[in-house]
């Protein structure tokens, strides 16, 4: 969002912040929230680079395009246990894991 749009938007009252600060994170809340979007940002960027649908990978997978679905949005029902087991049903090595991982937030 450019200056001149967020001023506009304060000066009526608007507030401005990240989930962290929304939703009352703690330290650690907030770095697991990040750490399962990375996860599941990567998950979708490796499914188009291998140019498989989600239905496809559901079914590499042993799952459902909607649980995909779900995957891919880091809906509060899937663990990271299954988002990493499915990277690496992709061909995700265990460095590529721990480069995910370890990448900081680019907020």
């Amino acid at each position: 969002m450019n200056a001149t749009k967020r001023k506009r938007l304060k000066a009526k009252g608007w507030r401005f912040g990240d989930a962290k600060e929304l939703l009352g994170l703690s330290d650690e809340e907030s770095k697991y929230v990040e750490l399962k979007m990375r996860l599941a940002e990567s998950l979708r960027k490796k499914r188009l680079k291998r140019r498989l649908g989600q239905t496809e990978l559901a079914k590499l997978i042993e799952s459902s395009q909607s649980r995909v679905a779900k995957m891919e949005a880091a809906d509060g029902s899937v663990s990271i246990d299954l988002l990493i087991r499915s990277l690496l049903a992709l061909g995700a090595s265990n460095p590529e894991l721990g480069r995910i991982i370890a990448r900081t937030h680019r907020g």
